[in-house]
């Protein structure tokens, strides 16, 4: 466990939840994402470590950083009064749904169709929720792993600015009036002469002219639906 994500598992627990599924529940968030984050196997960004701060009552930076003497505003275990209010009925219909996109079976380099058909649709993460044009694909094959397996589901930010580094969908268009190419990658530069993507299994890089990418956009983060 890396001491990021064990500053997390200690937020959690001193803000009052003893289970990781109880803060994701809590949080609105896939479980497994959640996990992944708090025992290392996934890093998370300054975006997520800003909704796990509110919620668990910390300073973001710390969570990211953590440097010995920074102060840290998690609070001491105390006794909450009992609520003075009746419960109601639960509220249905608050949350905000997106399309998943995707096939069953990628190809070579786990490209899929991105003509436009929907697999189903899913609730959108916090994070996602006041994002216009917020959408998910389902992942095919084994070239992302470990970080994406096969079927897993990536929540897609068409809005955030893509930097090195960051993971991606990218939409290409190989040939003039021919179908959409999707490829979940890991994004290295685009310019304009041509796009780099990175990919895991087995390990190479993917180069398109500029002139057939469609678009880059942001996975936000990812997760079992």
């Amino acid at each position: 466990m890396t001491e990021k994500a064990e500053r997390l598992r200690q937020a959690r627990i001193r803000a009052g939840y003893r289970f990781a599924s109880d803060a994701a529940n809590a949080l609105g968030i896939v479980a497994s994402t959640y996990r992944a984050h708090e025992n290392g196997q996934n890093e998370f960004e300054l975006a997520e470590a800003e909704i796990y701060a509110r919620k668990f009552n910390v300073d973001p930076y710390w969570l990211m950083r953590g440097k010995a003497g920074d102060p840290i505003s998690i609070p001491s275990t105390r006794v909450i009064d009992p609520p003075n209010a009746e419960v109601g009925a639960k509220v249905v219909g608050q949350g905000k749904k997106i399309p998943v996109f995707g096939q069953a079976v990628g190809g070579v380099d786990g490209e899929f169709l991105m003509n436009g058909t929907m697999l189903y649709e899913v609730m959108a993460p916090p994070i996602l929720s006041d994002i216009s044009g917020a959408y998910a694909v389902s992942v095919s094959g084994d070239s992302m792993s470990p970080r994406y397996e096969d079927g897993e589901v990536c929540f897609v930010d068409p809005e955030r600015r893509v930097r090195k580094g960051d993971y991606v969908i990218a939409q290409i268009r190989l040939e003039e009036g021919g179908a959409l190419l999707a490829y979940v990658k890991k994004f290295v530069r685009h310019n304009s002469s041509e796009l780099v993507l990175e990919q895991f299994n087995p390990q190479k890089e993917l180069r398109f002219e500029a002139h057939t990418v469609h678009s880059v956009h942001y996975i936000a983060l990812a997760g079992n639906a």
